[in-house]
């Protein structure tokens, strides 16, 4: 019989599995939409590093930012629909530790987020044929920057009341994260003034790395970025921690 953590975290688990053809089916068609146009417009007519052509570029870019934003969204979603309904009383009565509580959540985020973006690797097959040189990094930066926006979101449905306003933190700072953060482009491809921009951006050193275990290759040494995504993961985990043992709008 499971008790306390398992439960929980086999409950948000099921909870997006149940639904899969809307948390991951639908999230790995969008990103195959991408690959299609953008691979077919400027395949044969980019090469962003060397014996890389544009596709094989964007391929993984397309499947960490799928795996990101999914992550966020099964964390806020679910946290903010209990605390929508009223049932997220039935978690806080259960003998749980606050670390226990966020951590279910957080692991269920990335579950679903390496899901996804293993779902996407495998439909743009046909697409590219996927080389892995370096997978101790690539599963290091998918599980670290999983785990981060998998904290992110819970901050975000600790924070918010409705949801419109979980729309609107979506819309105004997830988007623009993941979108400005090296998915589509390569930094050296901009000015000088974007590319120092770009490097505020924590989400584009989760890309950057994740693409390096495929290529080999990438615009900021891995070490560097990992270091990044680390120090990024323990400052949202250790916010959202604070949150949640305070019970910020947990409790009426």
């Amino acid at each position: 019989m499971m008790t306390g953590f398992p439960t929980l975290l086999y409950k948000e688990v099921l909870r997006f599995w149940k639904v899969a053809l809307q948390t991951v089916a639908a999230p790995v068609l969008t990103s195959l939409l991408y690959v299609l146009i953008f691979a077919n417009l400027l395949d044969r007519r980019l090469e962003v590093y060397p014996g890389v052509p544009y596709a094989m570029f964007l391929i993984p870019g397309l499947a960490m930012m799928s795996a990101l934003q999914n992550a966020f969204a099964n964390s806020s979603s679910s946290l903010i629909q209990s605390k929508m309904t009223g049932n997220v009383v039935f978690v806080l009565l259960a003998p749980l530790s606050h670390l226990e509580f966020l951590g279910a959540y957080v692991l269920a985020a990335i579950l679903r987020g390496i899901v996804v973006g293993a779902g996407v690797l495998l439909v743009a097959v046909p697409f590219w044929a996927p080389t892995v040189r370096e997978p101790v990094w690539l599963v290091a930066f998918c599980v670290v920057g999983t785990g981060t926006f998998g904290a992110f979101g819970l901050i975000a449905a600790l924070v918010v009341d409705k949801i419109d306003q979980m729309a609107a933190f979506q819309n105004f700072v997830i988007m623009p994260l993941t979108f400005l953060s090296g998915v589509f482009f390569s930094i050296h491809s901009l000015s000088e003034f974007w590319q120092k921009a770009s490097h505020l951006n924590p989400v584009f050193y989760m890309i950057d790395g994740f693409r390096y275990g495929f290529f080999g290759v990438s615009d900021v040494a891995p070490q560097i970025s990992i270091s990044i995504a680390l120090a990024c993961f323990a400052t949202i985990f250790s916010i959202a921690y604070v949150l949640v043992a305070r019970g910020h709008k947990l409790r009426a």
